[in-house]
């Protein structure tokens, strides 16, 4: 009888070791459920959040694709409007150019000019100086007329 005490003695520190070891692989279960419950939240807010990153991801993308288009837009104007200066400065150094020598040919003018109006002076001096002779030799005449008639 004493053996089949030990027996049920070894059998029921068996069934409670074994009560036990079922206890704590529920317990770890229960730990590795509560864990991966608490993964999943996580992982839906990670999702969450990597979703929310996308989007912003996409609106911040086509900003960006619309500061390039106009960047190109206005490097496109602006080399447009570099060309027009440059084709202006172009035309202004040749009205440069075309002013020097229009003055240039004022200056020839206004000088030939000058030349002219002292040879005309000079001219119009010789024809007072011509007129008051031909005078002087009307009066001369006069005289020897009207001394040749007395």
């Amino acid at each position: 009888m004493d053996a089949i005490r030990k027996k049920m003695k070894s059998l029921k520190d068996e069934t409670d070791q074994l009560y036990a070891i079922i206890n704590r692989f529920e317990e770890q279960t229960k730990e590795s459920n509560r864990v991966a419950d608490q993964a999943d939240c996580d992982i839906r807010d990670y999702g969450k959040k990597v979703h929310g990153f996308e989007i912003e991801f996409d609106e911040t993308n086509d900003k960006l694709n619309k500061a390039l288009e106009s960047l190109e837009e206005k490097e496109k104007n602006l080399k447009e409007v570099e060309a027009d200066i440059a084709a202006l400065s172009r035309r202004i150094m040749l009205m440069e150019e075309e002013a020097k020598k229009s003055e240039q040919t004022l200056a020839n003018t206004v000088t030939k000019l000058a030349i002219t109006s002292k040879e005309a002076d000079d001219v119009l001096k010789k024809v007072k100086v011509v007129e008051s002779k031909c005078m002087n030799n009307e009066v001369t005449l006069e005289e020897l007329d009207n001394n040749l008639r007395q």
